[in-house]
């Protein structure tokens, strides 16, 4: 199955300067579209993004820890500089907000402060199917590298094209 995210310079440019913004902590947001599927091909188009906040705490480490998401060693060393959160109710509420766009969320953006735009595996535990996942890598304030992911069948991820026109 082939894969792409379409995007626009303007997107591009907008989640950058969010990621380089929330530097040195991880910045997040929900990416709005549209999902065409043809044969053996799967292309997303970006038609939206909606920055969030970074709601992760003690709290939701110790949460996801307690149903066995994530280590008890991650619920007290995990920081905003290292993981992100999208809060819930906000998903709710971009999912309302899509729906009355004839739109829906087609994924989630955020970012690896000083790391490669490579998920992580806590990435991979918590992503869901069907959803791009946009990392952008900040080397020292900078954004470097952007690239794009989405899970497989194995629920493993695997590299979507980005496409930005």
């Amino acid at each position: 199955m082939k894969l792409s995210l379409h995007l626009t310079p303007d997107h591009l440019q907008t989640l950058h300067h969010h990621a380089e913004r929330t530097y040195p902590e991880e910045c997040c947001g929900i990416l709005l579209g549209v999902i065409q599927q043809q044969a053996d091909q799967i292309q997303k188009t970006l038609m939206d993004l909606i920055e969030t906040e970074n709601a992760w705490s003690e709290a939701v480490a110790a949460d996801l820890a307690s149903v066995g998401i994530a280590s008890s060693r991650h619920a007290s060393t995990a920081a905003r500089r290292d993981r992100y959160w999208i809060d819930p109710a906000m998903l709710l509420q971009a999912q309302k907000q899509a729906r009355d766009r004839g739109l829906q969320i087609i994924g989630i953006y955020h970012s690896h402060p000083d790391h490669p735009a490579i998920p992580s595996e806590t990435d991979r535990t918590l992503a869901w199917a069907e959803y791009s996942y946009i990392i952008s890598s900040v080397q020292q304030g900078k954004v470097t590298e952007t690239r794009s992911w989405s899970l497989d069948q194995n629920h493993q991820f695997c590299e979507e094209k980005l496409v930005v026109r």
